[in-house]
């Protein structure tokens, strides 16, 4: 069951390329970045401490390197996403000092993430950054990494976050309002409100990537990142970026997946 919004005190939230970017080939978008941070400062403000993971790294390079669509090239994306990753955090920054909040870049690949030699620095550093009222934003190190591009758009990334640092809630802002129970073009198409238990869920009816060409997740990833964070009493929220203001003001929109 979906909680006051002001219970949550830490809040990982995820945003995927296609909002930040839209279509590919295109830059990042200045005003989707602006409305992400607004809705991140009200929780900042509200007594919330907030991490956000970000994809957009490779999104943002395609167009200073002129490609018109996200190549399959691995060297490719990795020259995309060292590009990109500037632009990004140069965004952020500045969107954030609009509201005197620091922001700091944590570039993490999968083993400081699930390796034990890794996992209690990486929890020590968030921990730290939060205490001292720093938003980090978080992605997978893709300039240099070769597996971490291909893990799920960030989105397993940040359930596995969310987990680490104890959380009390993710949100995964995607480009579509919530999760459905058939293909969203169809006309008979419903969303789904709340899900109490994903094993009653119909897989086979939900799945596939966004429309922007992009990313590289889609449904079935955010299930899994669902799954995640449910089995560790840790609920998830599903919804467009223009949603998450509502989300904030206690408004039943998205999917809200209820922690086990």
């Amino acid at each position: 069951m979906r909680s006051n919004f002001s219970t949550y005190k830490r809040v990982v939230v995820k945003v995927g390329s296609s909002t930040l970017t839209g279509q590919a080939g295109e830059n990042l978008d200045p005003a989707a970045v602006d409305a992400l941070v607004d809705n991140l400062a009200k929780l900042k403000a509200g007594g919330a401490e907030v991490i956000l993971v970000s994809s957009g790294a490779i999104a943002a390079g395609l167009a200073p390197l002129k490609l018109t669509a996200r190549p399959a090239e691995l060297t490719l994306q990795q020259a995309a996403a060292s590009v990109g990753q500037g632009l990004l955090m140069a965004k952020y920054t500045q969107s954030f000092q609009r509201f005197a909040v620091t922001t700091s870049q944590v570039l993490i690949t999968l083993d400081d993430i699930t390796k034990s030699a890794h996992v209690q620095n990486i929890k020590a550093v968030l921990n730290s950054l939060l205490s001292l009222g720093v938003v980090p934003i978080i992605n997978e190190n893709d300039s240099v990494g070769t597996e971490e591009i291909k893990y799920g758009d960030n989105d397993g990334l940040a359930a596995l976050v969310t987990n680490l640092i104890d959380a009390d809630l993710l949100i995964l802002i995607t480009d579509i309002d919530g999760l459905y129970d058939a293909n969203p073009a169809q006309a008979n198409a419903k969303r789904i409100s709340e899900v109490t238990n994903i094993a009653d869920l119909d897989l086979s009816t939900i799945g596939g990537a966004g429309s922007s060409g992009v990313g590289s997740g889609g449904m079935a990833t955010k299930i899994d990142a669902a799954k995640v964070v449910t089995k560790n009493n840790i609920p998830m929220l599903l919804l467009k970026l223009d949603q998450l203001g509502e989300a904030i003001a206690d408004k039943e929109v998205g999917t809200f997946f209820a922690g086990n």
